[in-house]
């Protein structure tokens, strides 16, 4: 039996009745194709989550009728990637990945060795958008019930001061000694994952952010991609926090 599709909503209704028009109603009535009896979720991508049936379907619209209603806690710790901007549809592939294997929030770094390069102005702003409407995408398609934040994009200076007040960072390096394995990790605060560009990260990028407090590990004896590692790395950290319970 498959899992029911998560669709997402501002709100969860308040009442047992509900109707699911607009982009999801498309989705759902159109794309999908539900019919009267089969059930999905609404959630509102914060936490919240609702068991539905439907009771009719039309042109893009369903009428749903609430079966049940729950709020599932964020995870801990919180797992945040720092991932660097990478070119062409890369740095969207990256957080799709690293969103279905469990990422709660996506923080793109400019980091200096990025081939890809975010302005300030509408571009920068229309790049933004596409990994929020990844990430959301993504979350959907994992069925989860929180989506992953995506903040404004941050230098390597504003990276090392999110490093400073993580409960832990760690920065990929394929070139590091120390194993992920070898390290513990904090039952609560944000857990902090630092992926590089294609090119990697400077020397002077990994001084400050080990001066910040990261830690420099080793993901396995390959290298990954900049656009798989933090997936990868995810479901490591999942296991090793406990996450995966």
């Amino acid at each position: 039996m498959t899992t029911a599709p998560v669709f997402l909503v501002d709100s969860l209704p308040s009442g047992d009745r509900f109707v699911l028009d607009g982009p999801e109603g498309h989705h759902a009535a159109t794309v999908r194709r539900l019919t009267p009896g089969e059930e999905l979720m609404l959630g509102d991508g914060k936490g919240s989550l609702a068991r539905c049936v439907v009771e009719s379907a039309g042109r893009d619209v369903l009428d749903l009728r609430l079966l049940r209603r729950w709020t599932e806690p964020p995870p801990r710790p919180r797992l945040v990637v720092a991932q660097a901007l990478i070119k062409g549809d890369r740095g969207e592939l990256a957080v799709e990945l690293a969103t279905e294997a469990g990422a709660d929030a996506v923080i793109p770094w400019r980091a200096a060795r990025s081939i890809a390069r975010w302005d300030d102005g509408p571009r920068g702003a229309k790049a933004l958008a596409r990994w929020r409407g990844t990430a959301r995408e993504a979350a959907k398609q994992a069925r989860r019930a929180w989506v992953p934040e995506v903040a404004e994009p941050v230098g390597t200076m504003g990276l090392a001061e999110l490093v400073a007040s993580s409960a832990a960072a760690l920065l990929l390096e394929s070139s590091a000694t120390t194993p992920l394995t070898d390290l513990t990790w904090p039952d609560s605060g944000d857990l902090l994952m630092i992926v590089g560009p294609e090119g990697g990260v400077s020397p002077d990028e990994i001084e400050l952010l080990k001066t910040a407090g990261a830690q420099v590990v080793r993901l396995g004896p390959s290298v990954m991609r900049a656009s798989t590692a933090a997936a990868v790395a995810i479901g490591a950290l999942a296991v090793l926090t406990g996450r995966w319970r």
